[in-house]
């Protein structure tokens, strides 16, 4: 028996590839196994090979696996594309319709099963990823009967008969594999899980869940890859709390309309990815300046322009610090696991009204669209801030003056009304104003504003900056990432000690301000530090140089070809680094 398992689904794009993955990964997820997705797709609707690669584990996972159990093809191309991941003793599941082959010598089995006709038979070619799911049940020793709960929940809407003919779909493909092919394979049943249910959900849904939770009850946005299933999941949900959601005509109004609500009180955002964010640039200083919160989602995704819209790249790093006009506040997070996606959108609310700054959560496309079991969230954590916002009847105004918004202040923050406050009327302005919001272009105004402005870096507190791994006061090497790369290093972690390094790591959540102070300990420690990221251009690599130093120990292990790091990636390409 094994406690983890390696399986994808391929064919084209458009006949059931994803319906066929989240069918078996859901069911596997609810009888307590935890799972780990990330679904390889073509940016265009209908056809082009895509794949879902699903790993199957009785303990926690969070990255992909180097190998390949079990390739179930619809078609030829799947396991031309696909083969070389299986490992020895690997097995693929293939639709006997396009008569599939396998190269010569080589330790795979090739089970070809009539997952077509047996779906013809029973009324329609397309439940042959029924009959696909009930195969591979057989083979991991699972009662086809633990899908009923699931194929329910898919198909009820569509009547009991549908629900029965897949149900009986994933029955006759077990029973073939079982009756005709005399399958016996016990190296691949699956160890019992806990039987405990645990949450299964991509970044984009914790996301969206966690605005919810932090009293967001409107969102503008226009549609994007790899961000849209944010937008989709709360047009569902928003209704449901007294909210809406928008869909604008570019970016440039979904920002400058978040802006707007955030005006007048309301917990807004607006969420994209980089050609999107391009398009937000102008509005994100208009934030800035008139000091208004601003909650942006970035996910990441292959650029530049169109680029690689369906892959992954975190490539729009430098952009989102340095891409507004001039200087403005700003906070960019990153959070690295879909739990901490959850709880780190409702920080971004926090943060943007306490400080009264754009703040953009940064994620990318595998930590976006990727699919994993999460353990339940704990509510109790939610804790809701908006700073300075005063919402009361203010004290009258002397010599009919205006209220002092942009008051100067120690901290940097400046108390804040909404529209409809009595005693609280002010200019607002996307030029250089005064501490009441009047345009003033004098040169000592424009000093004490823009110092006041940049106080707030100085005053920000975070909770966890950095994630931190260290088991070593020396390491040989420090391991650096951020956002979804975290699973991977973690894993690539014990094959370099079992190699003979000692191997710290950290995992930076905080982009901007950039948490120096907690880096400089760990960097100073060791002996390499490796940075391991999926851009061109070491950006990531640049920032610490920039704000840590010791340049001549950081090197940059990088990706670019649109598909993350695998763990023996991180491994094998560390210790040439060294």
């Amino acid at each position: 028996m094994i406690s983890q398992l390696s399986w994808k689904v391929g064919g084209q794009q458009g006949e059931g590839i994803e319906s066929t993955g989240e069918v078996f990964s859901i069911a596997l997820n609810r009888l307590g196994y935890y799972l780990y997705g990330y679904r390889h797709f073509s940016s265009r609707i209908k056809g082009g090979h895509t794949n879902n690669k699903i790993r199957v584990s009785t303990s926690q996972v969070r990255s992909i696996s180097d190998d390949l159990d079990i390739l179930v093809a619809f078609d030829q191309e799947t396991i031309d594309v696909n083969f070389h991941e299986l490992r020895e003793g690997g097995i693929v599941l293939a639709d006997s319709k396009f008569n599939p082959t396998i190269p010569d010598n080589v330790n795979v089995t090739l089970y070809a099963v009539p997952f077509s006709e047996i779906a013809t038979d029973l009324g329609t070619s397309l439940m042959k990823n029924m009959v696909a799911i009930g195969a591979t049940s057989a083979i991991l020793n699972i009662d086809p009967s633990g899908y009923k709960e699931v194929v329910q929940d898919t198909y009820g809407r569509k009547g009991i008969e549908i629900v029965e003919k897949n149900l009986m779909a994933i029955k006759k493909g077990a029973q073939y594999l079982q009756e005709n092919l005399e399958f016996t394979r016990e190296d691949m049943y699956l160890e019992e899980a806990d039987g405990k249910r645990k949450m299964y959900m991509i970044g984009n849904d914790a996301i969206a869940l966690g605005a919810i939770a932090a009293g967001s009850r409107f969102m503008a946005a226009y549609p994007i890859t790899p961000a849209s299933e944010i937008m989709e999941y709360l047009i569902k949900k928003l209704p449901q709390f007294g909210g809406v959601v928008i869909q604008t005509e570019d970016e440039i109004a979904a920002c400058t309309m978040a802006i707007g609500a955030n005006y007048a009180g309301a917990r807004t955002f607006t969420a994209s990815a980089g050609p999107g964010l391009s398009l937000m640039m102008e509005a994100i200083g208009l934030a800035g300046i008139t000091e208004q919160p601003l909650v942006i989602v970035d996910t990441q995704r292959g650029g530049p322009s169109t680029g690689l819209p369906t892959k992954q790249e975190q490539s729009d790093l430098m952009a989102m610090i340095y891409g507004t006009h001039g200087e403005i506040p700003k906070v960019v997070m990153a959070p690295s696991t879909v739990e901490e996606a959850f709880y780190d959108m409702i920080d971004a609310f926090n943060i943007a009204e306490e400080y009264q700054v754009p703040v953009i959560l940064l994620t990318d496309l595998q930590l976006s669209l990727g699919k994993q079991s999460v353990e339940p969230l704990d509510y109790h954590k939610i804790n809701i801030r908006r700073g300075k916002l005063m919402t009361d009847e203010l004290p009258p105004l002397e010599n009919k003056e205006y209220f002092k918004r942009y008051e100067l202040t120690d901290d940097g923050i400046s108390p804040r009304v909404i529209p409809g406050v009595k005693n609280g009327i002010h200019h607002v302005t996307g030029v250089e104003h005064d501490m009441t919001g009047k345009p003033s272009e004098a040169a000592g105004n424009r000093i004490e504003q823009m110092d006041k402005r940049l106080r707030k870096l100085s005053q920000m507190k975070f909770n966890t900056p950095v994630y931190k791994n260290i088991k070593h006061e020396q390491a040989d090497i420090l391991l650096i990432g951020f956002i979804s790369t975290r699973g991977t290093i973690e894993e690539a972690i014990p094959r370099l000690e079992k190699d003979g390094l000692k191997v710290n790591h950290a995992h930076i959540r905080l982009i901007h301000p950039f948490p120096t102070e907690e880096l400089i300990p760990l960097v100073e420690t060791a002996k390499k530090v490796i940075v391991v990221e999926n851009n061109a251009t070491g950006q990531l690599a640049n920032l610490l140089k920039m704000n840590v130093g010791h340049a001549n120990k950081i090197a940059s292990l990088l990706k670019y070809d649109g598909n993350p790091f695998l763990p023996y990636e991180v491994h094998t390409r560390s210790k040439e680094l060294i």
